[in-house]
């Protein structure tokens, strides 16, 4: 058992005085401030802070003499009168290598910053040849691959909005997604490799296709090397090579501030998707900030995070090339044709940054995993859900030197807003500060703020990356409850959080599947964390079904690891662990053992879904199946007798 809080990593004056964030306080003229000083001021200062985000990084633009920030939310208005492009800022570079792209099945590519240059413009040209304008959707149905990369870029360089889903989605996910945008333009691969496996998805883009009136044109790229369809229900067929044949300028539109940029989705497990439109300039002065004050990314440096192009991530990693570093994209599984393939090419690539999500770095402790080779690592980031203490000094124990961020946000911000800088110790456990330029709080029940108590995570001050709106919201009613219902003029991100007096903090998982028993409130990360530490689970899901002030029952789900067996004995131990190092009151009323826990395509644990079904809600609305990595998992939990 590790303690929450021990020390596991300190910088030393080299790291803290090459920092970008030490670089940028220099030129801030502000050095020597402590990071808490520097903190207050970006938030309680808002305008100056992000003023000078814009000037030092010198962003391209027209900064134009509008007011900085005017309003508050959920209707705060950022830099009204400045016009930039995203793509105009991301395609700075001329010289160098722009990204790496590495296939599991072994496949591996470069682009130079001059090829992607050309590339894009290519399909600039094709796109503009479709007829795209500014305003126009053009929607991406692909993996992790430089195609997509280079059709987000040249829709961003026209003022068009790009949308993008991974083909590991199923249709009726896809479309409930595209068939809200109306996208002008579809741009599908063929099919995708995964876990050494090969997925046809020609007759899944051809139902897409149908369900999207608006199409124009279907680009198809081969992965597969099949004969794709020359008619299609809407518009024109035609190949990526078609599409980039001709030459064209590179040439930018560029647009207000708020001017949308790509759509993203909500996780899509109940309900329609939301379509979080999020715009060029709030996203280009979040990801300067964030990549290079909180990643510590820059010129040289080869970042790399597990993701697809269905999760914010995605966006975050191709934030690389704003800073000057060099994103490395990766299509195929984590744990393929080992678990640690991703470590092999964090070393293979020479990665300077390594991000993935938290389970798989607990994954890579219980298999007993020792990475080597990795001597340009300078940092680590884990996201998607809290990681354990156990898992931060797994890290100090195999990567010595190297320091683990844990990172938290969300797709609604398409970034962090707690995380960690090359100047703060690590403790396990504990994610070090907020964010610069993010006003986060915890709020007691009466919406009062506390320190040292888990409350509910809320920003009281505007971030420019939050969306500019949800697509097709007359009103802006369905963002509105999305944050704002129930602290008027501030946002509720749905999460439990702890802040202490230093700044530092920790989530505690969703706040409406929180664990409450005998008024003693508990996030779901600290039950996972006892349970999961025993060899024998894999996995678990816990769900208290309490509402209303109503205590209800508490029940454990686990999936046992490859040839363990469940009985008696390991029941007792799991108990004893849950009662004494949680409380009584979390002892679950249940255990049950399953064959798998339900989890969405990026890998959460579906806890609000299963505890709406296990409250009496039919499996159908209770969860989006297609949304779903393994629906058929969910007919083992039922309501309990």
């Amino acid at each position: 058992m590790v303690a929450e809080g021990a020390l596991l990593w300190e910088p030393t004056e080299e790291v803290v005085s090459a920092a970008k964030l030490t670089r940028y306080l220099e030129w801030l003229g502000r050095s020597g401030a402590g990071y808490e000083e520097v903190w207050r001021w970006s938030v309680d200062r808002p305008e100056e802070f992000w003023t000078s985000i814009w000037d030092y990084f010198e962003v391209v633009g027209e900064r134009g003499d509008g007011p900085v920030l005017s309003g508050e939310m959920p209707d705060a208005t950022w830099f009204a009168g400045a016009s930039v492009n995203y793509a105009e800022n991301a395609l700075r570079r001329t010289e160098g290598t722009a990204l790496v792209f590495v296939s599991e099945d072994g496949t591996r590519q470069e682009l130079s910053c001059a090829e992607l240059r050309d590339e894009v413009a290519r399909v600039r040209a094709g796109l503009v040849r479709l007829g795209v304008t500014r305003g126009d959707r053009v929607a991406g149905y692909l993996p992790n691959i430089p195609q997509a990369l280079i059709a987000f870029l040249a829709t961003a360089s026209l003022g068009a909005i790009w949308s993008a889903g991974s083909p590991d989605f199923g249709v009726p996910s896809i479309v409930d997604r595209f068939r809200q945008i109306e996208p002008k333009v579809l741009i599908a691969v063929d099919g995708y490799h995964y876990n050494g496996k090969t997925y046809d998805r020609t007759g899944e883009v051809g139902e897409i296709a149908a369900e999207l009136p608006t199409l124009r044109a279907t680009v198809w790229i081969s992965s597969l090397a099949a004969v794709h369809p020359r008619q299609v229900p809407h518009g024109e067929a035609l190949g990526w090579e078609e599409l980039r044949a001709e030459e064209g300028p590179l040439e930018f539109e560029r647009v207000p501030f708020g001017h949308p940029l790509w759509i993203l989705y909500s996780s899509g497990t109940t309900g329609l998707p939301k379509p979080i439109v999020h715009g060029h300039g709030g996203v280009l002065l979040e990801h300067l900030k964030s990549l290079s004050f909180h990643q510590d990314l820059g010129e040289g440096d080869v970042f790399f995070w597990y993701t697809t192009t269905g999760w914010m991530m995605w966006n975050y990693l191709i934030g690389a090339l704003l800073v000057g570093a060099t994103p490395v994209l990766y299509d195929g599984s984590a744990t393929h044709p080992s678990p640690a393939a991703l470590w092999r090419i964090a070393d293979t690539e020479r990665v300077t940054y390594f991000g993935v999500g938290a389970p798989y770095i607990m994954a890579s402790l219980k298999a007993g995993l020792h990475p080597t080779g990795l001597e340009r690592l300078r940092g680590i980031g884990s996201t998607g859900s809290p990681l354990p203490p156990e898992g931060f000094a797994w890290i100090a124990a195999e990567l010595p030197g190297t320091p683990i961020g844990s990172f938290s946000g969300g797709t609604d911000v398409c970034t962090g807003f707690v995380g960690a800088t090359m100047s703060h110790p690590i403790r396990a456990g504990i994610i070090p500060c907020r964010s610069l330029g993010a006003k986060v709080e915890s709020y007691d029940p009466k919406g009062e703020p506390v320190v040292g108590e888990v409350g509910e995570l809320v920003l009281t001050r505007p971030m420019p990356s939050m969306p500019v709106m949800f697509w097709n919201d007359p009103g802006g009613r369905r963002y509105f409850e999305s944050y704002f219902d129930v602290y008027p003029g501030v946002w509720r991100h749905g999460d439990w959080i702890k802040i202490e007096e230093d700044g530092s903090c920790v989530i505690y998982g969703r706040s409406d599947s929180t664990l409450n028993r005998g008024g003693v409130r508990m996030g779901t990360s600290e039950f996972y964390r006892v349970v999961e530490r025993f060899d024998e689970i894999a996995d678990s899901l816990v769900i208290d079904t309490g509402q209303l002030g109503q205590e209800g029952r508490l029940l454990l789900y686990v999936t046992l690891a490859e040839g363990a067996e469940y009985g008696e004995p390991l029941e007792r131990a799991l108990c004893a662990a849950l009662r004494q190092e949680l409380s009584p009151r979390h002892v679950p009323n249940e255990i049950r053992v399953v064959p798998g826990i339900p989890r969405t395509l990026s890998g959460k644990k579906l806890e609000v879904p299963v505890r709406k079904i296990l409250l009496g809600t039919p499996v159908e609305e209770a969860a989006n199946l297609d949304a779903m990595a393994n629906p058929e998992v969910l007919r083992h939990f039922t309501p309990p007798a």
